[in-house]
């Protein structure tokens, strides 16, 4: 077996404290009934093991990702209203260990919910430590980690696990010492006789609490007790990414272990159709080739005799079906597919309006958005190991149960003689939520009867990637004699992420493809939207965001473009039509303010904003922009502020922001994945770049915590960026942009 994952402990570092609020009902109370297990055992005082509202809350979740995946498991049958699938353990030294069924992929999620129990529990941070739980059905339900939904779907549930954990600790004391427990209290991993001053360790408590009733509604701390919640305190799993002993899945070494890479057809659809594998036989280390379903496998004792063999394959594929298919061809597709689609959203009557405006009045713009790659810094990759007891994996997977469920498939079992352990994940984005790298290794595994690693290249990556829809957006809106929006027409027509996942859609329509302008929030009396599906032989995927990624850009772009038309300016008449939601007017008084709107700008530059609300967060952020000599665009500064509700982890909400800015301005400046003769043509980070650190500005990030509900933090940084950006350069060029990326548009000037 592979060594195991263990994450270093992390002391506190001061910070000032983050407003938060208390914990709300939005998860199933944790009840007598909820505990699986509160038990002692050799080598270990107190286990708890709690129940985590995965189901109950995945509707709640803005996240189509985490929304669908519970869709589709309730429509089977697969998921339970509530599972007990979570444990936290305190052992004889003291130190406490929370067991998290969420895929750490730098979101921080190690930390974040490791702080909601030691909160509750009052031990010192010091003594906690997180790991990856096991993945297992039967105990932690389906585990899935997407949606910006890690911590609000399990807030409540770690915090009472935390509470009821204490409580048992204190009457454990108490009965030792003869006293009522009211009269002692929780410190520090330690409970302290009020009225004496006697002090009992937990661990020496442990073994007595196993043994009590867990009351049926803990008393949870008020946010004015907070010591944790709201603190920058240093994350778990930083002490391991420093000193190298982290591992992620590239970092898995089994005794046995053999690396493998897979050959795929270069054309879209294309089928195998011969292979000779003699010469990649006879390089040294090389020990197999033979087909599996998704191409060839060459096997080999290290990656650079896999890498070596695979070149010397001489194989013969035949051609696929769309040989014509380009990125302009499909540009086209969706062109003729945007008036086609079915209503999402009717109010008024957009063509009495658009009449009644005239055709100075009127605007029609039409904006295209391409297939983006995910491009994790990690490759994709898996560890398999089959023989007669099942089936092991190492994996760094954002859904371990559907790893589970698709090795178990593969190898006619039940997929609970599958064992999979997360690794940490060098990047998500979505990405990691398929399976079919771990299909891959699986395949191969079996045939090989031993340990097998599949790694993908850089190249491998990119072009058997799944990526982010294409889509085109046809706007018209008009605007009234004082030059205020009046109509909003939004018709688009994209690829279905539902379909593609063979998940229900509701009344004919992709939630996914709609988010963000379904529930647009600008007061304007007449507003239609539609929605057409184009079906295409790419495969898609969730990229970070979702349908916001896309749709946030054109309903801001096109905001600032009627804001135009009318005379009006943007932050104003953003604030005039938003007068109805409060949280999206006080994150953009609160980013202008920042920013300096209206304040004089370095000659050659100018600011642009944009707010978007996903995920239950609103964030509103500004770009100051110039253009190079040649009319390359350069983005200066971000300000950025994020209305997410609770704040439990500032520094993971900041970091997450910069993290989702980056990544949106990366994708809006040069992101596209080129599509020629049929074939994935991007292969690597020089057609595909991600902002160096030379070409990122500065992002100052502000949090607005004002006891909201608590909304998402994973993603809603990437939405307003594009828009803030093309909005600073319509302000700077008077040219709109309507076709990302916006290096496309070259010479601005």
């Amino acid at each position: 077996m592979a060594e195991p994952i263990d994450h270093a402990n992390a002391a506190p570092a001061p910070a000032d404290a983050q407003t938060t609020r208390p914990a709300t009902a939005a998860s199933p109370d944790l009840r007598r009934r909820d505990f699986l297990q509160i038990s002692g055992g050799v080598g270990i005082g107190l286990i708890v093991a709690f129940a985590l509202p995965f189901a109950a809350t995945r509707e709640a979740a803005a996240g189509p990702e985490a929304a669908g995946d519970a869709a589709a498991a309730r429509a089977t049958g697969a998921m339970p209203a509530s599972e007990l699938n979570a444990f936290l353990r305190i052992e004889p030294d003291g130190s406490v260990v929370c067991s998290i069924p969420k895929s750490e992929m730098g979101q921080g999620v190690l930390t974040s919910l490791a702080m909601l129990l030691a909160e509750e529990l009052e031990v010192d941070w010091s003594k906690i430590r997180s790991e990856h739980a096991i993945a297992n059905e039967a105990r932690y339900g389906r585990w899935r980690t997407g949606g910006s939904s890690s911590v609000r779907e399990t807030h409540d549930a770690y915090r009472r696990a935390g509470a009821t954990a204490r409580t048992l600790l204190v009457a454990a004391a108490a009965e030792r010492w003869q006293v009522a427990a009211e009269t002692c209290r929780a410190d520090r991993g330690t409970v302290v006789h009020a009225a004496s001053g006697r002090r009992l360790a937990y661990a020496e408590l442990a073994e007595r609490a196993a043994k009590l009733s867990p009351p049926a509604e803990p008393a949870l701390k008020p946010r004015s007790k907070f010591s944790l919640i709201g603190k920058d305190l240093r994350r778990l799993d930083t002490p391991a990414k420093v000193d190298g002993s982290a591992v992620f899945g590239l970092d898995v070494r089994v005794p046995g272990m053999l690396v493998a890479q897979v050959e795929r057809p270069p054309d879209l659809g294309g089928q195998l159709a011969s292979f000779d594998a003699k010469a990649a036989l006879a390089v040294p280390g090389v020990v197999a080739v033979f087909e599996i379903p998704r191409g060839v496998a060459i096997v080999a004792k290290h990656f650079w005799a896999a890498q070596s063999g695979r070149k010397k394959l001489a194989i013969r594929w035949t051609p696929g079906p769309h040989g014509a298919l380009d990125n302009e061809a499909i540009r086209k597709l969706c062109t003729a597919a945007v008036e086609k689609g079915a209503p999402v959203r009717t109010e008024g009557d957009v063509a009495r309006a658009v009449a009644s405006a005239g055709p100075k009045r009127t605007l029609e713009a039409v904006y295209d958005f391409p297939f983006l790659a995910h491009a994790t810094l990690e490759p994709m990759n898996c560890t398999a190991k089959v023989d007669a007891s099942g089936c092991e994996l190492w994996v760094p997977t954002q859904s371990p149960t559907a790893a589970a469920d698709a090795a178990a498939k593969i190898l006619g079992i039940p997929a609970d003689r599958v064992r999979v352990n997360t690794t940490l994940l060098g990047g998500g984005f979505g990405r990691r939520g398929d399976s079919d790298f771990v299909e891959d290794a699986v395949h191969i595994a079996k045939q090989m009867k031993a340990p097998v690693q599949v790694v993908y290249t850089r190249e491998d990556d990119m072009r058997a990637g799944l990526y982010r829809p294409t889509g085109t957006n046809l706007m018209r809106g008009a605007v009234d004699a004082e030059g205020w929006p009046v109509v909003w027409e939004q018709r688009i027509a994209s690829q279905s992420l539902l379909r593609e996942k063979g998940w229900p859609t509701k009344d004919g329509i992709d939630f996914a493809a709609v988010e963000g302008v379904k529930n647009l929030p600008y007061a304007i009396p007449n507003v239609f939207v539609s929605w057409a599906d184009v079906v295409l032989p790419v495969s898609i995927h969730w990229w970070r965001s979702v349908g916001s990624s896309q749709n946030g850009w054109v309903t801001e772009c096109f905001f600032d473009e009627l804001c135009r038309l009318g005379g009006k300016d943007p932050l104003a008449a953003r604030k005039h039509l938003l007068k109805d939601h409060p949280r999206h007017v006080r994150v953009l008084e609160k980013a202008a303010s920042e920013a300096g709107f209206g304040k004089p700008l370095p000659k050659g530059h100018a600011l642009g904003i944009a707010v978007h609300e996903s995920f239950g967060s609103i964030v509103a952020e500004t770009a100051e922009v110039s253009l190079d000599a040649d009319g390359t665009p350069r983005v200066h500064r971000v300000v950025c502020v994020v209305d997410c509700g609770e704040v439990v982890h500032p520094a993971g909400v900041r970091h997450q922001m910069e993290s989702g800015i980056t990544m949106g301005l990366s994708a809006a400046l040069w992101g596209e994945v080129a599509i020629e003769k049929g074939r994935i043509v991007t292969t690597n980070y020089d057609r595909y770049p991600i902002a160096r650190i030379d070409q990122t500005p500065r992002i100052e990030t502000f949090i607005i915590a004002e006891g909201d509900a608590m909304g998402g933090i994973g993603e809603p940084g990437t939405p307003p960026i594009a828009p803030a950006i093309c909005n600073a350069l319509l302000a700077l060029t008077g040219k709109p942009i309507r076709r990302l990326p916006i290096g496309r548009v070259t010479h601005m000037t």
